[in-house]
């Protein structure tokens, strides 16, 4: 290859990668946006929105796990699980194989909200879908699954 041709290659990399930097960053922000925005919408912290999310599909969690999970310390957890408790929306009790543990489990009212955020995040998503024709839906999840790909990759690499 000659070098007029690297040069231009090496160019339309480097718009690109500061492109990619761009867009990554833009969609970061609205989904920021969004996150303020349902914590509004909802009257909770994003933090008790987060720990309410995982319960689809578990019935019980134990601090631990949410820390995890999460990924924050167990005392945050607490924090977070002490302001869902005086919401009736989650309940804690021991686990009956370990005192030591303490099992967390929705209220019938969490459970409610639980299903309301889903519900949001679902519609939101489905709106977005609905701003594109099929086949821009198609290429949009084929490429969004590439760049989750290609990000697991990269990041195995700093690991």
């Amino acid at each position: 290859m000659n070098k007029i041709a690297l040069k231009i290659n090496e160019e339309l990399l480097e718009y690109q990668t500061l492109r990619l930097q761009h867009l990554i960053t833009e969609v970061i922000q609205c989904c920021e946006d969004r996150k303020l925005y349902q914590a509004r919408k909802f009257g909770l912290p994003y933090a008790e929105v987060k720990c309410l999310l995982l319960f689809q599909g578990e019935r019980y969690l134990t601090v631990k796990g949410i820390s995890q999970k999460l990924d924050i310390a167990k005392s945050r957890v607490t924090k977070i699980l002490e302001g869902l408790i005086r919401k009736e929306l989650v309940e804690k009790r021991e686990d009956p194989k370990d005192a030591r543990v303490k099992l967390v489990s929705l209220t019938r009212l969490g459970e409610e909200k639980s299903a309301e955020l889903d519900s949001f995040h679902r519609e939101i998503h489905r709106k977005l879908l609905l701003q594109m024709n099929a086949q821009e839906r198609k290429h949009v999840l084929s490429y969004l699954e590439m760049l989750h790909s290609a990000m697991e990759a990269v990041k195995e690499q700093l690991v």
